[in-house]
């Protein structure tokens, strides 16, 4: 997958966090190839990221691995140095890391909000506050995507809720949006890419029992669950030249659930 405007994939970095598994690994798997030098990031399962990191070189990329928790201040500041000395630069931030919290307003501590918002929002910020030099460097190259999620936007249908998730991910798109006003004249685009129900890796958390999974598919217009594949080939396409004129936008890949 082509992903440097103009051609030039000769020096192409690229940060994916939460990219041990699911989406993240996927967009790992689409973007990887020659020239193209990924950080594959883990908060704990070093040993997913490390496959993930050998998936890349497969495909005739280069790989690295970076560890910690985002939710801890410092941390995706220390994941742009920690790039940028493996690589030299940094042109493209997938920031995919998050986890889905299902309990209701009533069930929600004020502790439980304050952890959806420092490992989604604040994370993103934190993580585009360190990028932006890179970012303005890698001018009309460069590409900051976050993952947002289709709970920030559907909340009826019979379909679960995620308050505190909710919050954090619309969170999430507003950075997103004022960055990308912020960060317009040099060239680089920031968007964010809003997924619909996922399939997850068999040994995956699932935020939703699996014995729900049918009858939820049955609410979704195309009658499905995603691939993570399917949300890789929107963040790919959002790296692409072909994308170089959107920006401060948040594609929705939910299979039709906000119709």
């Amino acid at each position: 997958m082509d992903v440097g405007l103009g051609g030039d994939m000769s020096a192409c970095a690229i940060l994916i966090t939460g990219a041990s598994s699911g989406i993240g690994a996927a967009c790992a798997r689409r973007l990887a190839g020659p020239g193209v030098a990924i950080a594959v990031h883990a908060r704990r399962n070093l040993e997913g990221a490390l496959a993930v990191a050998a998936e890349v070189v497969a495909r005739g990329g280069t790989a690295t691995t970076v560890a910690g928790d985002l939710a801890e201040a410092g941390t995706a500041a220390r994941l742009v140095e920690e790039t940028v000395a493996a690589f030299g630069r940094l042109d493209v931030a997938i920031a995919n890391a998050g986890f889905a919290d299902r309990r209701g307003i009533d069930e929600l501590q004020r502790a439980d909000v304050e952890a959806s918002l420092s490992a989604m929002p604040t994370a993103f910020w934190e993580l585009a506050k360190a990028f932006r030099p890179h970012l303005v460097t890698a001018g009309p190259r460069g590409r900051l995507i976050g993952i947002s999620s289709f709970v920030a936007h559907v909340h009826g249908g019979g379909l679960p809720r995620f308050p505190a998730s909710a919050a954090a991910k619309a969170g999430l798109e507003a950075f997103a949006r004022t960055f990308a006003a912020e960060i317009a004249s040099c060239g680089a685009t920031v968007n964010c890419v809003a997924p619909g129900f996922v399939e997850k890796d068999p040994s995956a958390h699932a935020a939703v029992p699996r014995a729900r999974m049918a009858e939820i598919a049955a609410l979704i217009p195309l009658r499905r669950y995603a691939k993570p594949e399917e949300i890789a080939a929107a963040v790919a396409f959002l790296c692409s030249e072909d994308a170089a004129y959107i920006t401060g936008q948040t594609l929705h890949v939910n299979g039709g659930l906000d119709l």
